[in-house]
């Protein structure tokens, strides 16, 4: 006996009804939508049936995905004249980005007239509640900014120049005091900077001396053997180590090394705020910070260059008697006569100068640091860069100067 199935009841039968939706829900429907049509979709299209400017077919990112096809549709609607009216309804799909194009034709406002269907007319609902921003012109090409560039460089480095002589004349009223009254003088904290910037720095200055003296001897005799000048390997890594390389070479490594160190200090003191109180209780900044650095300095740096002088040579020696077979006794003897007290005597001289700019520029710098990390980073960069550049400058005017002496 065959069972009948029991009649549908008429809430089964009847169609489900349908909630309404928000706008933004239909224009997300209408998204999913074009991205289930898959690869099946009609070429977009612009005619003029009259006044009337009809668009068809799938105007979705799947129809312009292909190439060109979004240039040629903005040239069909900008080639469209005496539009009366738009007629969309003919249009297969429509997502946010073909509304999106239209809306940006039509300058973000339905034309009157336009036939829109329920669903379009909701998503280009949507583009007006969030309208586009006006992208700002380009600003226009200034064909003298480099003037101005040039301008501000100058004025930048007048700033700091004025500043830095200032800092000099203070220097030279307290080392007056210091003079006049040597015993209030910041002689403990003169010593202790001696010991970082002088003591601590033997190490890498013998380092790096050593290894200059290695190389500068070792090509030296490569091209001195050739004619038979090998003795001459003496006066000429003598001279060039003791006259040049080693006051610039010991200045550049404590510029790098004891420069940062004090602009960096005296940054973070900036930070803290210690400074500022120095200032309230009445300490001069001046006789605590500046004139202790620079006497160190100016202390520590003759004594580094002649050690790294002598630490340069002995290099030199040792590869000298390696390349060339000179004796380490017959070396030493003609040393004396080779380089002279007088290149000594120079040597010492741009060691005291080459002390005293590079602890000026660190202390500019570091009490020029404004109470941020940022400016403490700027201001020990720029410090050692002022620095190294400074002693190559001062190096180069010191030629000049003992060139025309005819020292």
């Amino acid at each position: 006996m065959a069972l009948t199935p029991p009649p549908a009841s008429p809430q089964a039968s009847a169609p489900a009804a349908r909630t309404p939706r928000s706008p933004a829900a239909r224009s997300v429907t209408s998204a999913v939508t074009s991205a289930a049509a898959g690869a099946k979709t009609n070429a977009a299209s612009v005619t003029m049936v009259g006044g009337r400017c009809v668009l068809k077919g799938d105007w979705n990112v799947q129809a312009f995905a292909v190439k060109g096809e979004v240039g040629r549709l903005r040239k069909a609607l900008s080639t469209a004249q005496a539009v009366t009216a738009w007629d969309l309804s003919e249009i297969g799909l429509l997502d946010a980005v073909g509304a999106q194009l239209l809306w940006t034709h039509w300058i973000q406002k339905i034309p009157a007239g336009t036939q829109l269907t329920s669903g379009q007319q909701a998503l280009f609902d949507i583009l007006a509640e969030h309208p586009l921003e006006e992208v700002p012109p380009a600003p226009p090409r200034d064909w003298l900014a480099w003037v101005l560039a040039i301008g501000t460089g100058l004025f930048v480095i007048a700033e700091h120049g004025r500043k830095l002589l200032l800092l000099l004349g203070g220097f030279i009223l307290d080392f007056a005091k210091l003079l006049r009254h040597p015993l209030r003088g910041p002689w403990r904290e003169i010593s202790a900077q001696v010991y970082r910037v002088g003591t601590q720095a033997l190490g890498i200055t013998a380092l790096v001396g050593f290894l200059i003296g290695v190389v500068l001897s070792y090509l030296s005799a490569q091209q001195l053997a050739v004619f038979g000048a090998g003795q001459f390997i003496v006066k000429l890594l003598g001279i060039a180590t003791v006259r040049e390389l080693g006051p610039v070479l010991a200045a550049i490594l404590v510029a790098g090394r004891s420069g940062s160190s004090i602009t960096a200090q005296i940054g973070v003191m900036r930070v803290t705020q210690e400074l500022d109180a120095m200032q309230v209780m009445g300490i001069s900044q001046g006789q605590r910070l500046i004139l202790p650095r620079v006497i160190a300095l100016a202390i520590a740096m003759p004594l580094l260059v002649l050690w790294t002088d002598a630490i340069a040579l002995l290099g030199g020696m040792l590869a000298a008697k390696w390349q060339l077979g000179l004796s380490m006794q017959w070396f030493f003897s003609e040393l004396p006569d080779a380089v002279g007290l007088t290149n000594y005597k120079i040597s010492l001289i741009k060691g005291v100068t080459f002390g005293a700019w590079i602890a000026l520029i660190a202390c500019h710098f570091g009490l020029r640091i404004e109470p941020n990390t940022e400016s403490l980073g700027r201001g020990t960069t720029a410090s050692v860069v002022t620095a190294i550049t400074g002693v190559i400058l001062i190096d180069a005017l010191y030629a000049i100067l003992f060139n025309e002496m005819g020292i």
